[in-house]
């Protein structure tokens, strides 16, 4: 059996009257690659979040490494690295591709800057973009920019093993890209799971169909705050669930209401 990276159980959010997580139980295991499926606004987002520690639940506990987190990532260290890819990659515009890939070895090592500059050189050839460290973000393509944050999340310090993240979280790695676009940061999620930088597990949030078949393995479906359904990518063709069929065939028919 797999060892359980992260739990959540009984985890309950809302904002204001808006209830987005009610009692979801969720285990997360090392070296799979799951991916949180459903229509908008249902707490996919939410979820990766808490995971990341940025938001504590109202309601309910979230074990990481097999301990318990106490409040915010700020409030104490977790016994293993989360990396987070955000939606939009989140590059510090005012600084070069460099510094953005390095920048957490420039604030917290005690790395010399040609050091950091090999390290980045090397993340940044790993995802297809050698040598263009001097640009800035503004320079470069929206799957670039998306690739460089991939670099910046797998980034590691090699004086200190505790700083290579075990676990990344993806939210809608690409959306708003065209289909070719798409599929190179498909390949890139697999592999980076399959290279050997310490980053095994994966949690991908998306809507696009074909990067839940490339990328994921195991899916749950949220809708109403509950985890509705979860199974094999296989078991998407075959289940007869009515908000699997819905959500795939983009029927307005169905029991996922429509909000307007």
């Amino acid at each position: 059996m797999a060892e359980p990276l992260i739990e959540l159980k009984g985890v309950t959010i809302a904002f204001g009257s808006n209830v987005v997580l009610d009692q979801v139980d969720l285990t997360i295991y090392r070296g799979e690659a799951l991916a949180i499926i459903g229509p908008s606004g249902t707490g996919k987002s939410t979820i990766l979040r808490l995971i990341a520690g940025l938001i504590a639940p109202d309601e309910g506990e979230i074990y990481v490494g097999g301990q318990r987190r106490q409040g915010l990532i700020e409030d104490a260290a977790d016994p293993i690295l989360i990396g987070m890819v955000f939606q939009q990659a989140a590059l510090f515009d005012s600084l070069t591709v460099q510094e953005n890939v390095g920048f957490l070895l420039y604030q917290y090592s005690k790395l010399s800057h040609p050091q950091i500059r090999d390290l980045v050189e090397q993340k940044l050839e790993m995802v297809g973009l050698g040598g263009i460290n001097d640009r800035y973000p503004a320079e470069l393509s929206g799957g670039m920019r998306k690739r460089v944050s991939f670099a910046r999340a797998i980034m590691s310090n090699p004086d200190d093993p505790k700083a290579t993240p075990e676990i990344l979280l993806y939210d809608e790695p690409t959306a708003g890209l065209d289909p070719i676009a798409s599929t190179v940061i498909e390949d890139l999620i697999r592999q980076i799971q399959c290279v050997d930088v310490g980053c095994g597990t994966y949690v991908i949030v998306t809507h696009q169909q074909s990067t839940i078949r490339r990328t994921a393995d195991r899916i749950i479906f949220l809708y109403k705050g509950k985890v509705q359904w979860q199974g094999r990518v296989s078991d998407l063709d075959t289940t007869d669930d009515p908000l699997i069929r819905q959500f795939f065939t983009g029927s307005v028919d169905g029991p996922i209401q429509i909000v307007h």
